[in-house]
C-alpha cells in the first residue's frame, strides 16, 4: 500500500512536526511528510523542515486581513498542489473556519496538551495545576468545527507531582505528545482509526495505544 502524503500546518518551532518527521523516516511507517505550511514567515519549524529536505510553503495570514477563508483557500491550494492526503496541525495558532474543516473532514488531526474534554483552549498546564488535578496529559483528535472537540484517537497521561510548576509539567506532557502524535497518525494512515458517532474505534484493537493511556512514572522519583 502506498504511503499517505501528509501535510503539516505550523506557526512556530513545530516540535510535534519534528516527531512526525522522525517517525516517517522509517520506510515501514505508513505516512510520509510531503509538505510543511506555516502562516508565519519566521516560524522556526521551517528551518527544521528545510534541513530535512521537506518541501515548505509560507502563507502569511497577515496578507489577508480579516478574511480567514481567503487565507485558508490559499493554504488549500498549496495542499492540493502537493497532493496531500492527510493533514496534521502542529502548533498551528489559527482558528479554522467551517469551510476549511469540511475540506478535510475525517482527514485532519490535531494534538492538544490536555486530556480532552478537560482544559480546552490555551494555558492548559497552568489551568490543570490551578484545578489541582492529579492526572494531566495530551490528546490527539480529529478536527471538527468546534475547537478542541473532535473524536479522540489517542491520549497519554502523566501524574501531576506536588512540586510541579507549569514548566516542569509542560515538559513531561510534551514528551508524551511526541509519542502519541506519531502513533495516532499511523493509525489514521493505516485506516485503522474509524469515527463512530463521537468516538474513534481502532480496528484490530488498541493495544498499540494502551501503554500510553495510563499515568507515566515521574522520572525524577525513580
Amino acid at each position: 500500500m502506498a504511503r499517505k502524503r501528509v501535510g503539516v500546518l505550523i506557526s512556530g518551532r513545530g516540535s510535534n512536526m519534528a516527531a512526525l518527521v522522525a517517525a516517517a523516516a522509517d520506510p515501514a511507517y505508513p505516512a510520509e511528510i510531503a509538505l510543511i505550511v506555516s502562516n508565519r514567515p519566521d516560524a522556526a519549524g521551517l528551518s527544521f523542515a528545510e534541513r530535512h529536505r521537506i518541501a515548505t510553503k509560507i502563507v502569511d495570514h497577515t496578507g489577508f486581513g480579516k478574511d480567514r477563508e481567503a487565507f485558508e483557500r490559499a493554504v488549500q491550494a498549496e495542499l492540493e498542489a502537493a497532493r496531500v492526503d492527510l493533514l496534521c496541525l502542529a502548533g498551528f495558532m489559527r482558528l479554522l473556519t467551517p469551510w476549511f474543516v469540511r475540506q478535510w473532514e475525517g482527514r485532519m488531526i490535531n494534538i492538544h496538551p490536555a486530556l480532552l474534554p478537560a482544559f480546552k483552549g490555551l494555558d492548559t498546564h497552568a489551568r490543570a495545576l490551578e484545578a489541582g488535578v492529579k492526572i494531566h496529559g495530551a490528546s490527539v483528535h480529529f478536527v471538527v468545527a468546534e475547537m478542541d472537540s473532535g473524536p479522540i484517537i489517542a491520549q497519554g497521561a502523566v501524574a501531576v507531582a506536588d512540586d510541579d510548576t507549569e514548566a516542569t509539567l509542560a515538559a513531561r506532557v510534551l514528551a508524551v505528545e511526541h509519542k502519541i502524535y506519531p502513533l495516532a497518525l499511523k493509525l489514521v494512515a493505516e485506516g485503522r482509526a474509524r469515527i463512530v458517532g463521537n468516538r474513534v474505534a481502532i480496528a484490530g484493537g488498541d493495544a498499540d495505544a494502551g501503554e500510553l493511556l495510563v499515568p507515566q512514572p515521574d522520572a525524577r522519583r525513580d
